[in-house]
């Protein structure tokens, strides 16, 4: 059995070796063989961070008083321990990477063998490679473009030291942007409530909204001999991103590929990610593995893609996306009255309702076909909620249906 000394040390040689490999992989650019690397990879690589976590633990380096440390003894053993952390952390930043690739390619191509679609991690099996064909998607996320430039070797820091200073500055700025904690706000409030029930006294907690009639509430609830107190509010903030994995291998790969404008272009990809995709999808796309399902607070990094239109406000870009996550829980329930409308698509109509983009602005900025969002939009409106989703219905009023027909049958829809 190797000790944990020559582990580490075979880890390390195993990702050098990854680095070269993945260099040579991306001089001609092919997703099935691609995938079938990193799928290989990633095996091996999990198998490794698995028995070097079991050794190590989850402990994090400590710090001794300073008499202690000019010991030797004490000094070697902190400083092993805290190798074996760095090369667990390069470990899990390299499996990271090969995860958000694998995820990258999934959400850009579909793979086919025969009528049958084949998904990503069941590539891996070499001699079949052969028989698999591959068709791009019509509506893509991610970029493929920053695949070359993830960190599959793990070492960031090294990587990122032979870049120019542009792109060091950018790497910054991103970490720092999704390192960025969100606002702080009151969402609710946790109330303990004491009441009599069969001629005795209980105790329970609830929680409320922020703007509720308390006693109103309470009375519905528990009668009228009660009594409550207010243990806390429910606040909304952390980050974005709750991963440093994550943001170590897109802030590297964004700033290697766009030094002048990297957090700019990641902001609007991760804005399109929030709009073409439901609450459902994004629980399982592991694009940016760790990333917040929905928001509820302001991110400096999404006004960066607003800072040039005339109605930008602070938290323009966060407000976007925070009523798109609101509209998705009030739709839940009756997506079946717009089925025919694919997700990607109702992202577009629900940014169009919500912001003051017209029809071109909307499917240049999500991507998407203008036609097939306009009709998506009449669609929506012959649903008519759009009257029941949105306060301001006036630019919906073009896409009204102008037979004598339709305008009774969208009336009776509407009650």
């Amino acid at each position: 059995m190797t000790t944990t000394e020559e582990l580490i040390a075979q880890i390390n040689r195993v990702l050098d070796d990854i680095k070269i490999n993945m260099g040579r992989l991306f001089e001609n650019f092919d997703p099935l063989y691609l995938a079938f690397n990193l799928n290989r990879n990633l095996a091996f690589l999990k198998d490794l961070e698995e028995e070097l976590s079991r050794r190590v633990g989850e402990t994090l380096s400590y710090t001794m008083s300073s008499k202690r440390e000019r010991d030797p003894h004490i000094r070697r053993i902190l400083l092993r321990n805290h190798y074996r952390m760095l090369t667990l952390e390069r470990l899990r930043t390299a499996i990271t990477a090969h995860k958000m690739a694998l995820a990258t390619i999934e959400s850009n191509y579909t793979f086919y063998k025969g009528k049958k679609i084949v998904e990503v991690k069941d590539i891996t099996n070499k001699e079949e490679l052969g028989s698999i064909r591959i068709s791009e998607k019509p509506i893509k996320l991610g970029r493929v473009e920053i695949l070359p430039h993830l960190a599959y070797s793990g070492d960031v820091l090294r990587i990122l030291g032979q870049k120019s200073n542009k792109t060091r500055d950018t790497f910054k700025e991103i970490k720092s942007k999704l390192k960025e904690k969100g606002q702080v706000q009151r969402k609710g409030m946790r109330i303990e409530v004491e009441y009599w029930q069969g001629g005795r006294l209980k105790k329970e907690r609830v929680e409320l909204p922020v703007d509720a009639d308390i006693d109103g509430e309470l009375k519905k609830r528990f009668g009228r001999k009660f009594r409550w107190r207010l243990l806390t509010y429910v606040k909304t903030k952390g980050v974005l991103i709750n991963s440093h994995y994550t943001i170590d291998n897109l802030s590297l790969a964004y700033a290697s590929l766009y030094p002048e404008d990297g957090a700019k272009i990641l902001a609007l990809d991760l804005f399109r990610y929030y709009y073409i995709t439901s609450e459902k999808e994004r629980e399982t796309i592991g694009l940016y593995p760790q990333i917040r399902p929905c928001i509820d607070c302001h991110y400096s990094i999404f006004d960066l893609p607003f800072m040039d239109e005339p109605e930008f406000r602070t938290g323009f870009g966060s407000m976007l996306i925070i009523k798109k996550c609101e509209i998705e829980t009030l739709l839940s329930g009756r997506r079946s009255e717009i089925s025919n409308i694919p997700n990607y698509l109702l992202g577009g109509v629900i940014l169009y309702g919500v912001s003051p983009f017209d029809e071109e602005k909307v499917s240049k900025l999500l991507g998407i076909d203008e036609e097939e969002l306009k009709e998506a939009i009449e669609k929506f409106v012959l649903s008519g909620l759009h009257m029941a989703l949105f306060e301001d219905t006036s630019k919906f009023e073009k896409f009204m249906p102008k037979s004598d027909k339709a305008k009774q049958f969208l009336e009776l829809l509407q009650g």
